[in-house]
């Protein structure tokens, strides 16, 4: 996650770098309409992902008791972005966005040590066998 954008102006996931060119934020969040801000229901625009993330990190947003509704769209499919909806009950949504970050780096993270231990392991086993005996009876 490279930074968070909250500006009421605009798009939810551009900003002016000065130059008359855009800079894409990885996370933003989108503006609500309303004259009240409620932390604890956000819409996030996470750009350049697709469902790979935006289901995985559902699934452990959804495991935190204070989630109340998690749930994303892609809101076209040539578009490289997710909008990322969390309600709570009375965490503020960037916490919980920010819990769920890191509860699936770590479930990645084991998963990568699991894999790379097996591989490790097999390659141990199969050390052995890959060296032939000589043959005893050319001569």
């Amino acid at each position: 996650m490279t930074g968070v954008s909250n500006e009421g102006k605009g798009s939810a996931n551009d900003k002016n770098d000065g130059c008359g060119e855009k800079e894409t934020r990885k996370l933003a969040v989108m503006p609500t309409l309303g004259s009240e801000e409620d932390d604890t229901c956000v819409t996030f625009v996470i750009n350049k992902e697709d469902h790979t993330l935006g289901n995985s990190l559902r699934y452990m947003v959804m495991k935190n008791p204070d989630t109340q509704f998690c749930g994303y769209s892609i809101p076209h499919p040539s578009e490289e972005k997710i909008n990322f909806r969390i309600q709570t009950r009375g965490t503020p949504a960037k916490d919980v966005l920010k819990k769920g970050m890191k509860d699936l780096n770590s479930v990645c993270e084991h998963v990568l040590r699991t894999f790379e231990t097996s591989i490790n392991e097999h390659k141990r086993r199969n050390q052995s066998a890959d060296i032939e005996p000589m043959d005893q009876s050319a001569g």
